[in-house]
């Protein structure tokens, strides 16, 4: 994902769960309705000084990275690899969220950090008002050519202790602007359902916005599985996308199930495109 940049997407009061988010939101009244695009997100809150700018900023949620610190303590703390250091860690990060009512998602990039992180998050979970979403991406996708995080480890260790969490699971992904690009198979998508059957919560997939006019007929036979299953649209810098593409997308499945994590100029672009409402 995109760092240091706000970026535009889409937890339990009425309707299905997969809108808890944007209930909570309709709630305080920082969206209008319910329509997943209208929320705003602010990635990559991985330092004081962003996390600060972030609790002062319009976003609804907040977005960060965690691993565990490279050196002793080794604690967990907010960082994007090749970084294995930072000057706030969870613990504090997480004590100044509290004084907020936003949500915020954190993108676990370290096995080794998801259990310490839960017991972090526990402490303090009376106090957090806003929705909180636990992010990994558990299986290898479409020229993935990371280490997913091991799905059974990290759904074992977050699954009983994110009972009223949104859980953000996705495939490893691969771009090259020099060749045919495949899609999300069958088999990729089988594979994560699997996987997500058997849990109570919400669950949102994280998935390329630049693969997505080659995956349609996957993604819409997932989101038949559950009413608990939303999308999560995600672009890379360098990616080419068509945003054109994506209407496809916002025309089939329900507003409050297809959230669009975009640059800001295509969210722009995307909104003002004939066929968008």
């Amino acid at each position: 994902m995109k760092k240091n940049q706000c970026k535009f997407v889409c937890c339990i009061f009425v309707g299905p769960m997969s809108e808890h988010t944007l209930e909570y939101f309709l709630d305080k009244g920082t969206i209008q309705r319910k329509d997943a695009a209208d929320i705003e997100w602010y990635h990559a809150a991985n330092s004081k000084s962003k996390l600060t700018e972030a609790l002062q900023g319009s976003a609804q949620m907040i977005e960060a990275d965690v691993l565990l610190r490279g050196q002793d303590p080794k604690v967990p703390i907010m960082a994007h690899p090749p970084d294995n250091d930072s000057d706030i860690t969870l613990q504090d990060f997480l004590k100044e969220v509290v004084k907020s009512d936003k949500g915020i998602k954190l993108d676990f990039k370290s096995l080794a950090a998801v259990s310490p992180s839960m017991t972090l998050l526990e402490e303090v979970r009376d106090q957090l008002q806003g929705p909180v979403w636990i992010n990994a991406d558990i299986l290898p996708g479409p020229r993935g050519t990371a280490t997913p995080l091991d799905p059974h480890v990290f759904l074992q260790e977050v699954a009983q202790k994110s009972e009223n969490d949104v859980l953000s699971l996705g495939w490893t992904t691969g771009w090259d602007v020099d060749a045919d690009n495949p899609g999300y198979s069958w088999e990729m998508v089988h594979q994560m359902e699997e996987l997500c059957r058997s849990l109570k919560q919400p669950v949102t997939f994280p998935v390329r916005a630049a693969l997505l006019h080659v995956s349609f007929s996957q993604f819409q036979w997932l989101l038949k599985q559950s009413d608990r299953y939303s999308l999560t649209v995600w672009t890379g810098k360098y990616d080419v996308l068509t945003v054109e593409d994506l209407l496809l997308y916002r025309q089939n499945f329900s507003k409050t199930r297809i959230y669009y994590d975009l640059l800001e100029s295509q969210i722009k672009q995307f909104k003002g495109l004939p066929g968008y409402t």
